[in-house]
């Protein structure tokens, strides 16, 4: 019999409160958040007692309720990377409402684009970050007003959600040219339990540095909910992220953990005197985002002295393929399925019976696993596509060994992956199709030295015109968040298409020589 095999989450459930309700696992007066604003002043910090994190989003819950905000509704939020975009998302999924974290990265239509599609009823928004087509009756919370929820005159008590009923909402690319809604319900955060041993190895007495900005739901994830889950304490940045910073505030802060994407561990590496100034607390870094490379994985341990495990996760359902200090990492591997989970790997071709170990597939997930999506917001001819039966297949390619580890083998659609974020190249090639010069375009990631990719974008232009790159870099800077970005672009005469017409991507990419 198929399933999930861990323990079901209760039916009365509350993410924020799983994660923020003081008491035996979180006492009132335990540091749960620092946020360090510079590596270099000891001064330009906040802490957060565990207390003081519930009261803030307590009475947050209580001031959006106070304005006629309701159970369900959505709130968009775009803030900068401070502390009140992680209280106002937890001080939101504890009123019931749903938020839906916007990155600062995102250009003002696409945030936009949000607003509309999901239907939101409220915009949390910075000045400084404006967004355009802001629709009729949707209530704005600018930055004095966050403040004034913060500190509003009553708690609320957290609302009594149902396991199953939707916590936030993320925006993430899809098969067509606008980002898709993928709901998550409360239950979300219970399961993410697999993760505490089969990644983390997490105790309350961690203290977890990530990497990542306020407004990512690898850092809500990752950074905020499983250490605050764990009565730990979690650390995040808001400064500049120079790679010399993070041995500074891994030793100034006594980081036991480090989470980043693989890039970051590159940089500490090429940029760093780790030999020297290598923390002697951290016991471990977490990987995830895009695929580790082993010569990043095999330099980090020979140069400090401690391993890095990565996992393998996707917006619809966050990580469950991991190594971790109970999952020895394999070079090149990124691990084995978290315990509880079922994982096995489906034909590309289709149907829904598990193939036999050495055998390379999609990486389906079982539909019962808590962890997973409620669906697309509106989108139920895109659930279809990614259901076989009783699993769930997010589009990754993998294949599985004799003692049940996976290696990632990319991905069976075109999506990119541009630091850390997923890439649809319909949703830039859209932008760029819009100058009047260009007659065709295709975009996908292509390779500009060993294990770095790059988006690049191919060009073909109306008769006559002249090249110009910067002209397109302008349409696209005005357009697109600066990680959807091309970084290459290469004018070509024509396009490769199969014989019905599809873009061949992949000879781009081996066409493409630096």
């Amino acid at each position: 019999m198929h399933g999930y095999r861990g323990e079901r989450p209760p039916d009365l459930f509350n993410m924020a409160r799983y994660c923020l309700e003081t008491g035996a696992t979180r006492p009132a007066d335990k540091t749960g958040l620092i946020v360090i604003k510079d590596a270099d002043d000891p001064a330009a910090i906040e802490t957060w007692s565990y207390g003081a994190l519930e009261n803030a989003v307590l009475r947050i819950a209580a001031g959006l309720k106070a304005d006629g905000l309701n159970p369900g509704d959505r709130l968009v939020i775009r803030l900068e990377n401070t502390s009140d975009y992680a209280l106002l998302f937890f001080g939101a999924i504890a009123a019931g409402l749903v938020p839906l974290p916007a990155s600062s990265a995102l250009s003002a239509d696409e945030v936009g684009y949000f607003l509309k599609d999901s239907g939101a009823s409220a915009l949390a928004l910075a000045h400084e970050l404006p967004v355009s087509s802001i629709p009729d009756g949707v209530r704005i919370y600018g930055s004095e007003e966050v403040t004034a929820l913060r500190n509003f005159k009553t708690r609320s008590d957290y609302a009594s959600t149902l396991a199953d009923d939707p916590a936030f909402l993320i925006y993430t690319s899809g098969t067509t040219a606008r980002p898709k809604g993928v709901l998550h319900a409360h239950r979300s955060v219970w399961g993410r339990r697999p993760m505490y041993e089969g990644w983390y190895g997490i105790t309350c007495e961690d203290r977890v540095l990530h990497a990542g900005a306020f407004n990512w739901t690898y850092t809500l994830g990752t950074g905020l909910s499983d250490p605050w889950a764990n009565g730990a304490t979690a650390l995040v940045y808001t400064g500049e992220k120079d790679p010399s910073a993070w041995l500074r505030l891994m030793t100034a802060h006594k980081a036991t953990i480090f989470a980043a994407v693989p890039t970051v561990y590159r940089q500490i590496l090429k940029y760093c005197d780790v030999a020297n100034d290598f923390p002697q607390t951290l016991r471990h870094g977490l990987t995830a985002g895009e695929t580790l490379p082993e010569d990043v994985a095999k330099s980090w341990r020979e140069h400090t002295g401690t391993t890095l495990y990565e996992a393998l996760g996707m917006s619809e359902m966050s990580t469950f393929i991991s190594s971790s200090p109970s999952v020895p990492p394999k070079l090149g591997v990124v691990g084995k399925p978290q315990a509880g989970r079922e994982v096995v790997i489906l034909s590309a071709d289709g149907g829904s019976e598990p193939l036999r170990a050495g055998e390379a597939g999609l990486i389906a997930i079982h539909r019962s696993d808590p962890g997973l999506m409620l669906g697309y917001w509106k989108r139920p001819n895109e659930e279809a596509l990614v259901m076989r039966g009783d699993w769930f297949c997010g589009g990754d390619l993998g294949v599985m060994d004799d003692e049940g580890y996976i290696t990632h083998l990319g991905r069976n659609d075109d999506l990119m992956n541009a630091q850390g974020y997923r890439v649809s190249p319909l949703e830039v090639e859209q932008v760029l199709g819009e100058h009047p010069d260009v007659t065709e375009v295709a975009v996908t990631d292509i390779l500009v030295a060993e294990n770095i990719s790059v988006i690049g974008a191919f060009v073909v232009l109306q008769d006559g015109a002249k090249a110009d790159r910067k002209a397109l870099q302008s349409l696209a800077e005005a357009k697109l968040a600066a990680y959807k970005m091309p970084r290459e672009f290469i004018f070509v005469d024509h396009l490769p298409r199969t014989p019905n017409g599809k873009v061949k991507r992949a000879a781009l990419r081996q066409a493409y020589h630096p």
